[in-house]
């Protein structure tokens, strides 16, 4: 096997610029081994090696990670490719014919990060009992859609089936697709973090790693707190649209202006439902319908500056390159961090949300080149 980390021709003198002395970051001198492809197993990583742990990726000979042939290209990877594993190395091996040359890494490791369905790392010899026995230490964390066990265990699935089958996307009136990969992230990559830190804690007490099951599914029923809560305590389940953040109120809904843009008005609180009426010049029982109309009537400049200054918690529906662009995130330097790929071309890293103090000082990194050969 081959180890590749192809540094960016930039790194060292970027690096060398930034004043003071290195950080000391909470997860350095801890090893993982990831084994996962896509977004939430990259993800989660992605945020270990942020807090110094040092990850390295197993990957295909030849092809690696399906990420890395997705468009648009930033170099020889992907774009995505690039940002979601800043900072990582990689291994490329055919785990069917060679699986037991990582031995020795996994008794080095403290973490191995998995996504495959549930049985197939068994079938490899590299399930948690398996590995355990190399390493008793080691905190084994499989990601999953559906978790180890039950019905759908072995179900194919992606990021919106998983919305649909938890109830999340009929809360929609009527249901569309999400612009985001809610399940992968806030299903799958963050807890797993979450529970990989507990675990490593754990370990501190008692110098026993563990097995962490980790469904994107299960994880889905938080974000619907609320719906649970009034089901649960008075049968009052949620119907589509019908609810305070649901579509239900005129304080909480996207209202379009008369030049097509779009405003989302969340006004919830009666103060700010009190000062957004009288600027729309509209009772306080205004319906959804009363609101459409009046703000129809002007652009979202004019909605704007007769807002500025005042708590009506409006905003300007804005492109995302009109996001990155926006003087309040650059100040708070989301975008200072960058990142290239094999052909050391640099952009800005994906920001993370990770505390700046635990993180190196902002520099430039790179994606791993995948081995040429095994």
């Amino acid at each position: 096997m081959e180890f590749e980390d192809i540094a960016c021709p930039q790194a060292a003198s970027v690096a060398n610029a930034t004043p003071g002395r290195a950080r000391a970051q909470p997860l350095s001198g801890i090893r993982v081994l990831d084994f996962s492809s896509l977004v939430p197993g990259p993800l989660c990583t992605l945020l270990l090696a942020e807090a110094g742990a040092e990850v390295t990726k197993i990957e295909r000979p030849q092809a690696g990670d399906e990420m890395r042939g997705y468009a648009p290209k930033a170099g020889e990877d992907s774009a995505n490719f690039v940002l979601l594993n800043r900072g990582k190395k990689s291994i490329a091996i055919d785990l069917k014919t060679r699986a037991q040359e990582l031995h020795a890494l996994i008794g080095e490791s403290d973490l191995l990060i998995e996504q495959f369905r549930p049985g197939v790392m068994a079938r490899l010899g590299l399930d948690y009992e398996s590995v355990r026995a190399i390493n008793p230490r080691i905190i084994y964390c499989a990601i999953t859609g559906y978790g180890q066990s039950g019905p759908q265990a072995l179900q194919a699935a992606h990021d919106l089936n998983y919305l649909a089958s938890t109830g999340l996307l009929g809360l929609c009136r009527q249901p569309a697709l999400p612009p985001a990969l809610i399940a992968d992230i806030a299903g799958g990559a963050y807890p797993a973090v979450i529970n990989i830190l507990l675990a490593l804690r754990q370990r501190d007490q008692t110098g026993q790693g563990c097995m962490l099951d980790v469904s994107m599914a299960d994880n889905l029923f938080t974000f619907q707190y609320w719906g649970l809560g009034a089901g649960w305590a008075a049968q009052q389940w949620p119907q589509p649209g019908a609810d305070l953040i649901s579509g239900g109120t005129p304080r909480y809904q996207v209202y379009r202006a008369a030049d097509g843009q779009y405003l989302a008005v969340a006004p919830l609180e009666e103060k700010f439902w009190r000062n957004f009426t009288r600027r729309l010049e509209l009772p306080e029982t205004a319906s959804a319908e009363q609101v459409a109309q009046a703000i129809a009537r002007h652009d979202a400049a004019h909605w704007q500056a007769r807002f500025a200054g005042i708590d009506v918690c409006v905003n300007r529906v804005v492109a995302l390159e009109q996001a990155v662009n926006d003087p309040h995130f650059v100040q708070r330097g989301l975008f200072a961090h960058q990142v290239c790929g094999a052909d050391g071309v640099p952009m800005p890293a994906l920001p993370v949300p990770l505390s700046g103090q635990f993180r190196a000082a902002p520099g430039l990194a790179h994606a791993p080149k995948l081995a040429s050969t095994v």
